[in-house]
């Protein structure tokens, strides 16, 4: 208990010292329009005294006319200081909101792309909104109704102990007995609200997953079982949402049943002091109904401690995001201006594993590549060519060795620096539901209309963009669903040559093509790597004959290195691979 309470504590104060007290001007006048709303319900239950006593008991014909004045005015101050309140008020609400979601964007996309692995995007969608919705009304409900609620709880007691010490002192010992059943309620509030935001985020997660297969499920005649298995996610969600609400159902009747024991009481007491002639019936019917105002904001404390548990149970998952810091690091001082990209590319004694496995991927790796050398990485499915590629931008870091540019570590340059000198197109192709122009400049600041022509004239884009009514406008849909495989991987390659860096990192980038298409494609591709250090995967060996150097690896390892003519004679793989893919070839010209 102490523990929850501990942390419930901590992150109260992490939220309100981040995004809540910087907008302290707006929180000031909030709070001091609090304290007029409080005031005024005060003086509402202390006027009752000269209503009962004066106007209805003595017939004071000055009061009759001056205390509903005083109402009215009373109350055209509670309206304005609540609209005040309420709008300065729903501002931080929202303020906090977006600061929280924009930190956590922050957060996420500088995570390396190994938390990006083992993490499903549904549970991150799900933390941006469910968890930060929850967050956001957990907190604004927070700092309006506890210190609202507060000081018009402490307005109210000033109200009854003017009137009567001893009932005011009765009246408050029930508020103790409260307290530990609504601890105990929060505490299982929290814990539900947890598995339901993990809930959210599963069903999200397979939502995006079963609506971006559509075609899969309809081919593979999947839709009942795509049903049943959204249908699992749906019915745990609403027996967590229907379990909370039985749990936060409790607080308030409890509440009532001990607040109703203290006020008859306190009736039973009042009463006859009343009868005895110890008080006036205004006396007693100011403090009773000071007493029934002050019970209502300790009543809403029962719901408020849910709504802020299930906050905090939001709060430590959003703060999950926040709090993660990359493995991979960027240099404090990096070594940018002393490069030399005139120099070699060197990869030393590199070995690799992903995190938290055991197994290494690449192992000893020694490579050295020449500026303006094409290399080609070729080997069965498996072997670490890719992963290879992804050690150069320091998408990972090797787990032993290193890898320098001009002589200079990779590690001791700042990330936009070293990956401005990449330009990737890999087999897997990444388009944004946006227009065509946006998808092939994408990452690219410094372009012209003329350089974005010649770009996709180059990756022989025209022809298809042509056909589209609004041209380079035209918005592809999400990951290019508008698109064929072939015309995504033309795009992707019009990317790097509008791009035009000084390095190129080829993963399959002809894949998708079909064989007329390759070949333009692979004339355009001779020509952006004639001046460049590129690093070629291709399971076509067709497309790497003419390397520089072809490197042969297995099982993590560089087994063989060399010429196409001299692999083709002493590289077992090498030879296994030409020959498989040149009887495929020839059994496919047969069947034509």
């Amino acid at each position: 208990m102490k523990k929850n309470n501990q942390n419930t504590l901590e992150l109260l104060k992490r939220l309100f010292s981040n995004y809540v007290t910087k907008h302290y001007s707006k929180l000031f006048i909030s709070v001091i329009c609090m304290i007029i709303i409080a005031a005024a319900t005060a003086l509402n239950a202390w006027m009752m005294q000269p209503v009962l006593d004066e106007i209805f008991i003595n017939k004071n014909q000055t009061l009759i006319i001056l205390i509903p004045l005083a109402v009215i005015l009373i109350a055209i101050f509670k309206g304005g200081a609540s609209y005040i309140q309420s709008i300065f008020m729903s501002f931080i609400g929202y303020k906090v909101v977006a600061d929280i979601q924009n930190e956590m964007f922050r957060s996420a996309i500088k995570c390396d792309l190994s938390y990006h692995n083992n993490i499903n995007s549904g549970t991150l969608v799900s933390r941006f909104i469910a968890d930060v919705g929850a967050l956001s009304r957990g907190v604004h409900n927070v700092i309006i109704n506890i210190i609202k609620d507060f000081l018009t709880f402490i307005f109210l007691v000033g109200v009854m102990f003017y009137h009567d010490t001893k009932l005011a002192i009765i009246a408050l010992f029930v508020f103790p007995i409260a307290i530990y059943p609504i601890r105990r309620i929060g505490k299982r509030l929290r814990k539900i609200s947890k598995n339901t935001q993990i809930g959210f985020g599963l069903l999200t997660s397979k939502l995006s997953e079963s609506f971006s297969a559509i075609k899969t499920i309809k081919a593979f005649n999947s839709e009942k079982f795509e049903t049943n298995r959204i249908d699992k996610e749906i019915f745990n969600i609403f027996n967590l949402t229907y379990k909370s609400t039985k749990v936060n159902s409790i607080a308030r009747p409890l509440m009532e049943i001990i607040s109703g024991l203290a006020i008859g009481g306190i009736i039973f007491i009042g009463g006859s002091q009343v009868i005895q002639d110890q008080t006036t019936p205004g006396t007693f019917f100011s403090f009773l109904t000071a007493l029934l105002m002050a019970y209502q904001p300790v009543k809403s404390l029962a719901s408020l401690n849910a709504t802020l548990q299930i906050a905090m149970a939001s709060a430590e998952r959003v703060f999950e995001i926040l709090d993660r810091k990359p493995l991979i690091e960027e240099a404090k001082f990096p070594k940018d201006k002393k490069l030399n990209l005139h120099k070699n590319l060197k990869i030393s004694k590199v070995f690799f594993k992903y995190p938290n496995s055991t197994k290494l991927i690449l192992k000893n790796i020694n490579l050295e590549i020449h500026s303006g050398e094409r290399i080609a990485l070729v080997g069965y499915s498996g072997a670490g060519k890719t992963t290879l590629m992804n050690l150069l931008p320091r998408f990972f870091d090797p787990s032993k060795g290193k890898i320098e540019i001009g002589g200079i570590d990779i590690k001791d340059l700042s990330f936009g620096y070293l990956r401005n000198f990449f330009s990737l197109v890999s087999q897997d192709i990444v388009l944004f539901d946006e227009t065509i122009k946006y998808n092939i400049c994408y990452g690219s600041n410094n372009y012209s209309d003329k350089d974005l022509k010649n770009a996709c004239t180059k990756a022989h884009c025209n022809e298809f963009i042509s056909k589209f009514a609004s041209g380079f406008n035209e918005i592809i849909g999400e990951n290019g669903t508008r698109l064929s495989g072939g015309q995504k991987q033309r795009i992707a390659i019009a990317r790097a040559f509008i791009r035009n860096s000084p390095f190129l990192l080829l993963d399959e980038a002809t894949s998708s093509l079909d064989s007329k298409s390759e070949r333009k494609i692979q004339d355009s591709l001779n020509k952006l790597i004639s001046n460049k250090t590129s690093l070629i995967i291709a399971h076509r060996l067709s497309t790497v004959i003419d390397a520089d150097k072809i490197i042969i690896m297995n099982n993590g390892e560089i087994v063989d290195f060399g010429k196409h003519s001299s692999l083709i004679k002493s590289s077992k793989i090498y030879k296994h691979l030409y020959e498989l893919q040149f009887k495929r070839k020839d059994e496919k010209n047969f069947k034509t």
